[in-house]
């Protein structure tokens, strides 16, 4: 194996380098941009001292690379996006959507490194090759030496044969790679690999590397994204198998191919065909959807010889996915917020506990804890390890399940004693012991879950959530003692209600939903009596959260005024604050689109309905006022004309008693004459025949 090539002048390597790296919104891509720009230029020159391992064992690369504060010295990230539409990345110091090729080959002048990521678009193969050959067509015009990562995939390899046919455990390294055989649907792979390499000759000017990645896994997820869901919900029993599993694949956690690419950059070795996974032999019994399913049916044995002998890298996962799956599934949570919602509603009988436990685990997708069910579901459980099993099995395992019915038989025992000793009732060590089981129960670990009405008491509580392997009984009261972390419920919900509101809601509660339950009129005032009294002393149930710093969230359903406890739901929503869970599956987003499309419309139809309602009423209105303006209209004439008729009465008879028979005398004279002039006629006739001077 050559030596890398390590400047002499390494001191004076410039501090700063721009490094362009392809869908920096893509998983892959994203975590290497987020990496490179926590890392100080020249870092992995520096080899790691034993402290400095001892320290990154103690704490998790993921929050570093995670972190989007950029530190002095580091590599300046740039890069393209799948998505026009991503939001801002803020370890990036810019990026490019819908470039043009010269637009983009500006940019890539621009930087001192150029890493294209193909492991998750095959689409970006044509443009990588592209690029490769762009730049080094304009190869003179470079100011200093530039650097071309192609972080391609070991699918380039798949059909390699063995390198011994009668010892298939010998595994293949960094000096095979001309031997390698690619997977049938990878030739465009193999073929940027080999353009990459090609171009690579003037390594003064422009340094080319390929660095085969194994199946990357780590942080949110990458391709086993799906086994962590299918595992994180629950749904099925186990998760399935494809083949009979045996095959081995090559992989390596995405921080430690940054990791690599980082050490390539930093040392520019002399060798520039690159292998990138860890020290795990390990195979996979779990499938993906189809368009992973070459990735998990290779069977290849591979050693980054090159890379563990020359490069310094921090490694997250050396040894494999296996062997660092605790990690590996906390930072997979962390980065995909998914953490546990666990809430304990407490408070007097019929003040809602359970109604708004169904709607929080409903919101929150949470489990619903009822100490009824959670008795019912032990015991069963019990009474099927006691049931007589078919089939035969090997002694060592007859003697466990011989172990374990004679436990479960004992364990039943003592509960139908205890049973038959207090009515009915059980004793608070097996309700505890029950409910801590559950709780405890990978379901309840991963989503959370609703505790409905227990704990009662202080030492119900003390007794659930403190630690088992606490020596100690008595504690200093004030001080706080340790608390099983894993169990704890995060929010704690009071619901209280005056006496008198209660009763009444209890009373008014159907008669068929009462019969048979606690609300009949005995037992509720029993139970009602038997809350206050024990929560009237110095240590209730609320005191043991108190000390332990997780306050009750205090509700007074009374005065809120809701039957259906909308209003107190909605407060507790605020409180708790968003769902930390994968959010709503295709299925129930169709649902809810479909849903918020039937309210669309029927708002749009109640607002026409609305519409033309308030303008047949503004018609109807504005006919009526019509008609009655019209009808008054008439009136006021009618009225008019009967004013007149009475006012025209006396100058009527005046002008029928005085004027008008002398008139008509005139006039019919003025016929009969017709004279020239019958004005001047009629007024000599009126002045001579006037009545007063006769």
């Amino acid at each position: 194996m050559a030596e890398e090539e390590v400047p002499a002048s390494v001191e004076k390597v410039v501090r700063i380098q721009r490094v362009f790296i392809n869908l920096l919104d893509t998983y892959s891509s994203g975590n290497i941009g987020k990496f490179l720009s926590n890392c100080v230029v020249g870092a992995s020159l520096e080899e790691i001292t034993d402290e400095e391992e001892e320290e990154d064992e103690n704490k998790s690369a993921a929050p570093e690379a995670a972190s989007a504060k950029l530190k002095e010295g580091t590599f300046q990230i740039v890069g393209t996006l799948a998505k026009s539409e991503s939001i801002r990345l803020e370890f990036a110091v810019e990026t490019y959507s819908a470039l043009s090729r010269e637009e983009l080959l500006m940019r890539l002048m621009e930087c001192d490194v150029v890493i294209y990521n193909i492991t998750e678009c095959p689409q970006q193969v044509e443009e990588a090759i592209w690029a490769v050959s762009a730049l080094n067509e304009e190869i003179s015009h470079f100011e200093k030496r530039k650097v071309f990562v192609l972080i391609s995939t070991v699918m380039t390899w798949a059909r390699s044969k063995p390198l011994d046919p009668d010892d298939s455990e010998i595994p293949f390294t960094e000096e095979d790679y001309r031997r390698r055989k690619h997977h049938p649907n990878f030739l465009d792979h193999i073929n940027a690999e080999k353009m990459v390499l090609k171009f690579g000759k003037n390594v003064r000017k422009f340094a080319t590397y390929v660095v085969a990645a194994g199946l990357q896994y780590g942080m949110e997820g990458g391709l086993l994204h799906t086994f962590f869901k299918t595992a994180w919900l629950g749904e099925v029993p186990a998760l399935s198998v494809f083949g009979d599993g045996s095959n081995i694949i090559p992989a390596i956690h995405v921080l430690d191919l940054a990791g690599v690419i980082q050490n390539v950059i930093d040392h520019v070795p002399k060798v520039h065909y690159l292998v990138a996974v860890d020290e795990s032999v390990q195979t996979l019994e779990d499938v993906v959807k189809q368009e992973c399913l070459d990735h998990l049916l290779v069977n290849l044995r591979m050693e980054a010889l090159f890379v563990k002998e020359n490069f310094n890298i921090r490694w997250v996962a050396q040894t494999g996915f296996v062997e660092n799956i605790n990690n590996i599934l906390k930072e997979y949570k962390q980065s995909r917020g998914l953490l546990p919602i666990k809430i304990c509603i407490l408070g007097p009988p019929a003040v809602g506990k359970s109604s708004i436990a169904v709607e929080l685990c409903k919101y929150y997708k949470l489990h619903h804890i009822k100490l009824k069910d959670v008795i019912s579901e032990a015991i069963a459980k019990l009474e099927a390890i006691v049931a007589p099993q078919e089939g035969g099995e090997e002694e060592g395992e007859e003697e466990e399940e011989e172990e374990n019915v004679e436990d479960a038989q004992e364990l039943l025992d003592g509960i139908k004693e205890s049973m038959e000793q207090n009515a009915g009732r059980l004793e608070d060590q097996y309700i505890i012991r029950f409910v801590k089981e559950k709780l405890k129960s990978m379901p309840c670990r991963n989503q959370g879950y609703v505790l409905d009405g227990f704990p009662k008491t202080y030492d119900q509580a003390k007794d659930l959530f403190n630690q088992e392997d606490e020596e100690e009984e008595e504690e200093i009261r004030g001080k706080m003692f340790p608390f099983d972390k894993l169990i704890i419920p995060e929010f704690v919900c009071a619901l209280d209600a005056s006496d008198e509101f209660l009763k009444e809601r209890v009373m008014n509660l159907p008669e068929s939903l009462v019969a048979g339950t606690h609300y009949t009129q005995d037992r509720f005032l029993r139970a009602l009596s038997n809350y206050r009294d024990i929560n009237t002393d110095d240590e209730t149930v609320f005191n043991y959260f108190d000390e332990l710093e997780i306050h009750p969230i205090h509700i007074d359903v009374g005065k809120l005024e809701d039957a259906q406890n909308r209003l107190a739901i909605k407060q507790l929503i605020k409180e708790i604050g968003e769902p930390r869970n994968y959010g709503l599956t295709d299925e129930e987003k169709a649902e809810e689109e479909r849903r918020a499309a039937e309210g669309r419309l029927a708002r749009e139809a109640a607002e026409e309905a609305e519409r033309e309602h308030n303008e047949a009423v503004e018609m109807a209105e504005k006919i009526a006022r019509w008609e009655e303006w019209n009808k008054r209209l008439e009136e006021v004439k009618r009225e008019e004309r009967e004013l007149l008729e009475a006012q025209s009465i006396p100058l009527r008879n005046y002008l029928m008693t005085y004027v008008m028979p002398t008139l008509m005398q005139g006039v019919n004279e003025c016929c009969k004459v017709r004279p020239e002039d019958p004005v001047d006629f009629l007024a000599e006739y009126l002045f001579k025949h006037n009545p007063e001077t006769q």
